[in-house]
């Protein structure tokens, strides 16, 4: 590392430690619910001349899949030569993967110089008394990363919710197209208990007068996005999707671009949007850490996945069953978050896993690896209890031994603590 990236290193440690005082509903325990208003991102996002006016918008919310259908749209406009950014979370290893633009993460003195334009937003409110000052972490990295988007000149912004939609600061924005991917019972102490309840909240993002395009089937659920739709004077646009997660990521997004071209939007070379933009090379573009990631280094074949819900633990496993290079059932390593459906993700994995070591991950809103291992007994499953994801990983390696191999599981804190460490021994 020369002296220029040491010094952009160390702005964005001290920018993002600024950050550390907030309110961080990531990181904070949800499951008794969350207080949430759009008040303060709109306010510090009109003090910093509303950055997300300068570029047009996708809106991605959902339960599975929103952030690799953000990455697929994204390559889909670079194919057709125009310039896209894309603004995600959670991140996996490094805080800069949360915001990208024409495919690279953002560098850091970037992000760190953003970061400071939204604190210093944050400190203008506070002293006026506006509702800017209650602006928390994820409200403050939003706005950061729409002021890299206008900075980086972007056509197009693909913005990915963070928790829900209506209330989730990425909402404060107005976008041609919203999109609601897979939906599962999810942080029910803020969106709900019920699906239809959960698709309320979700499908919120939609813009007034735009298109809402989804995959969502169940029929409760759909009904509440058709009188979403119908109450703001939009149009729902409905995906059938069929395969695995990966294709029906690109379906989703394949309609989004259609969707797009049908409105009028070209490319760069005035040819219409379209689906066929998501070729062999965009979807390769497109691949995102921790989603079905395969690595083949030391010893067994380890897959790292961060499905959380019950219904994609269980697609994942439906998908990873099919693969001739993973022999048997897994060996699992498991964390979960406290406001996730403990007992429905365990349901999903027995009978179907080998044995579960169970560990958690400090600094994120995850279950004890005792309180966890304890659910996991109770659910037939043979555990073992690991205080350290490296020493639950290594255990589960030792246990794969001879031809098995290990499913790392249920949280993307647990993917970014081993990540590194397989991505280091793949290479």
């Amino acid at each position: 590392m020369d002296t220029g990236e040491a010094a952009a290193g160390a702005d964005l440690r001290e920018a993002l430690g600024r950050l550390d005082g907030l309110v961080d509903w990531e990181r904070a325990d949800r499951s008794a619910g969350m207080e949430r208003s759009l008040a303060p991102i709109r306010d510090v996002l009109a003090r910093l001349g509303d950055p997300a006016s300068t570029w047009r918008a996708v809106h991605v919310a959902g339960t599975k899949g929103k952030g690799s259908v953000c990455a697929l749209i994204a390559e889909g406009l670079r194919g057709a030569g125009l310039r896209a950014g894309v603004y995600a979370s959670p991140h996996v290893e490094r805080v800069t993967e949360r915001v990208r633009v024409d495919g690279e993460e953002v560098r850091e003195e970037a992000l760190a110089a953003a970061l400071d334009e939204a604190w210093r937003a944050r400190a203008a409110a506070a002293e006026a008394g506006s509702a800017g000052s209650e602006a928390t972490w994820f409200d403050l990295m939003t706005a950061a990363a729409f002021v890299v988007l206008r900075r980086a000149q972007v056509d197009w912004g693909v913005i990915e919710c963070g928790i829900g939609g209506r209330l989730d600061s990425t909402n404060a924005l107005a976008s041609d197209v919203a999109v609601l991917t897979h939906l599962d019972l999810e942080h029910t102490a803020t969106l709900g208990t019920s699906l239809a309840e959960i698709a309320a909240e979700k499908g919120a993002i939609l813009t007034r007068g735009r298109a809402l395009v989804s995959s969502v089937e169940h029929p409760e659920a759909l009904a509440a996005l058709e009188k979403i739709v119908d109450e703001r004077g939009g149009r729902l646009v409905r995906v059938e999707t069929d395969g695995s997660f990966a294709e029906r990521n690109r379906a989703l997004a394949a309609a989004v671009l259609d969707e797009l071209g049908a409105g009028g939007v070209g490319a760069a070379d005035g040819s219409p949007l379209g689906g066929a933009l998501l070729d062999e090379r965009a979807c390769e573009a497109a691949r995102l850490p921790a989603r079905a990631e395969l690595f083949l280094g030391e010893g067994c074949p380890v897959v790292l996945d961060a499905a959380h819900v019950a219904s994609s633990v269980e697609g994942i496993l439906d998908e990873l069953e099919a693969n001739d290079a993973l022999c048997g059932p897994p060996q699992v390593v498991l964390a979960l978050g406290r406001d996730k459906a403990h007992e429905a993700v365990l349901k999903a994995l027995a009978g179907r896993v080998d044995r579960c070591f169970v560990t958690s991950v400090s600094g994120g809103s995850l279950l004890a690896a005792g309180e966890l291992a304890s659910l996991a007994v109770t659910a037939g499953l043979d555990t073992e209890h690991c205080a350290l994801p490296l020493e639950a990983l290594d255990r589960a390696r030792a246990s794969a031994a001879g031809g098995g191999w290990v499913l790392v599981i249920g949280s993307f804190y647990l993917a970014g603590e081993l990540r590194g460490l397989l991505a280091g021994a793949d290479s």
